[in-house]
């Protein structure tokens, strides 16, 4: 049994470079301490009604949004759930895309891998010839668009237009660690749901879920026999529609963060923090090339998450140490199997390229680079 560690408060602030959590704003989380009310009063209308038709606004969708309490782990669940009768396939590249399967496979669904090695993204033409190939078809195509484990970014505007080509087969998308720093066009590419974290790209507290369903993917859940209760789609969007309100108590001083924080991402607007990330992006590998390498298949890297390769042979969780204790920094060792072999730096949420390069300085005199 794991002892217990009293929370004392009592610790140093660190700024996060981490693939999330990351940065939150000071008003964002003043946010949070405002009185609190009922979530059945007409003012929970007013928040949530807000908020849902910002996201919509931001992420230039036609499709419906679900803002839930919940890690962004809940909708691997739901959209399974609410998606999958039989069968799915799903592409894995790295820890949470098979992670992703996995949850599936738990679920009681029939999966099919499509497996590629870590750190090597999923070819649209190989997805193409799973779906010519299968006998019976697929429910669903899920895939994580960023995996975060090894900081590749999958084409999935480009496999969203091959698996439009079959009518029958939903796609899903698990954007957890890049959705609101890299532009997705949803609906020209047939996404049915794509979700992720306030903690990542969004810049917000962890404790909320997002997801967009299209009108396809709310259809097929109505007519489902195993679809999820507390992240169904129909039981969701029905609620809103006649509420404008959560079905089930919902994080209140969240949502007034997410409130908060999604004006400050309207008035930047979706593309010019896709183009900040971008730059974010292009200082990181620059500099990953220049003291290390970069673990990612070339042409398909992350705009929100860098994973170096350890080329130098440094101690990662010893520099991971140092810059944590000399200058107030945490970024991230590598993860599973690639721990000591590489390390990631999350580049998303509030961060500059001028703040990256805060913590690349740190990490080339804690490295002795």
């Amino acid at each position: 049994m794991t002892d217990k560690r009293e929370y004392t408060g009592d610790y140093q602030d660190k700024t996060l470079y981490l693939p999330g959590p990351t940065e939150v704003r000071e008003d964002v989380i003043d946010a949070m301490a405002e009185p609190m009310f009922g979530h059945r009063m007409d003012r929970m209308t007013d928040l949530y009604t807000t908020i849902v038709e910002d996201t919509r606004e931001f992420l230039d969708t036609d499709d419906d949004v679900i803002v839930l309490t919940a890690s962004g782990t809940e909708f691997w669940e739901a959209t399974t759930l609410n998606l999958v009768e039989d069968r799915l396939l799903v592409p894995t590249s790295g820890s949470f895309s098979e992670r992703q399967a996995n949850v599936a496979e738990r679920l009681g669904k029939d999966v099919d891998r499509l497996t590629y090695e870590w750190g090597q993204a999923v070819k649209p033409d190989d997805v193409r010839a799973q779906l010519e190939e299968t006998d019976g078809g697929y429910d669903v195509v899920a895939m994580v668009m960023n995996e975060t484990s090894t900081g590749v970014r999958n084409p999935v505007e480009e496999i969203g237009d091959v698996v439009a080509e079959y009518p029958d087969t939903l796609f899903v998308v698990d954007a957890i660690s890049c959705l609101g720093g890299d532009y997705v066009d949803i609906d020209a590419h047939g996404i049915d749901a794509i979700f992720t974290s306030t903690q990542k790209a969004f810049a917000m507290p962890p404790g909320l879920a997002v997801c967009t369903v299209s009108e396809d993917a709310y259809d097929r859940e109505v007519e489902s026999e195993s679809a999820s209760w507390y992240g169904g789609f129909q039981r969701c969007l029905d609620y809103y529609d006649r509420k404008g309100q959560t079905h089930s108590t919902p994080a209140i001083p969240l949502m007034l963060a997410y409130r908060t924080q999604m004006k400050h991402m309207l008035e930047e607007s979706h593309e010019q923090r896709d183009q900040r990330h971008r730059e974010m992006a292009e200082y990181t590998r620059e500099w990953a090339r220049e003291h290390f390498g970069l673990f990612a298949e070339e042409g398909y890297r992350s705009q929100t998450v860098t994973c170096v390769e350890n080329t130098q042979g440094i101690d990662v969780a010893e520099t991971i140490e140092a810059v944590s204790e000399e200058y107030d920094m945490v970024f991230s060792n590598g993860y599973g199997d690639i721990a000591e072999d590489t390390f990631r730096i999350g580049h998303m949420g509030e961060h500059t390229v001028e703040s990256v390069k805060e913590l690349t300085d740190a990490i080339e005199d804690a490295a002795g680079l």
